[in-house]
């Protein structure tokens, strides 16, 4: 058990030097770990760990980290939310309104959920996205009409 808990440290402290310290906001890293995971199968691939680290590790590892990401988000002032997504959504390919528009309308982030989130997180994370997209809508639309 201990080799084990010592081995996903490692595969951690490995993706998130090497892979999440290049990504410049929290919604981003959510993003890309997200992208990571079969929406089938649930399983995550990366291949840069995978030839590392045994299967079960990087699962375990990847899903450690999803989760954390997701709860770091969580407990951000809504704020600093905001700024976060918006930064993200700007970094995204296409313009930012429609960007902002595709997030609105279709609900893109339901995908980010880490496995097993209990039904009150995802409530709540889902709400706070519809606020922020909300927010960040008006705040686009007032710089469009004002611009």
């Amino acid at each position: 058990m201990d080799d084990q808990i010592l081995r996903n440290k490692s595969v951690v402290r490995d993706f998130a030097a090497t892979t999440l310290a290049a990504i410049p906001n929290m919604f981003g890293r959510l993003v890309y770990i997200a992208s990571l995971r079969d929406l089938s199968s649930g399983n995550y691939e990366h291949a840069g760990l995978a030839a590392l680290y045994s299967q079960q590790a990087v699962q375990e590892s990847l899903e450690c980290c999803h989760y954390e990401i997701f709860q770091k988000i969580l407990e951000t002032p809504l704020s600093i939310q905001a700024q976060d997504l918006a930064e993200c959504l700007q970094g995204m390919a296409g313009s930012y309104p429609s960007t902002l528009s595709h997030w609105r309308e279709m609900e893109a982030y339901r995908v980010l959920l880490p496995a097993n989130t209990p039904d009150c997180l995802k409530e709540l994370f889902f709400s706070n996205l519809r606020a922020l997209l909300e927010i960040l809508q008006a705040e686009n639309s007032t710089v469009r009409s004002s611009g």
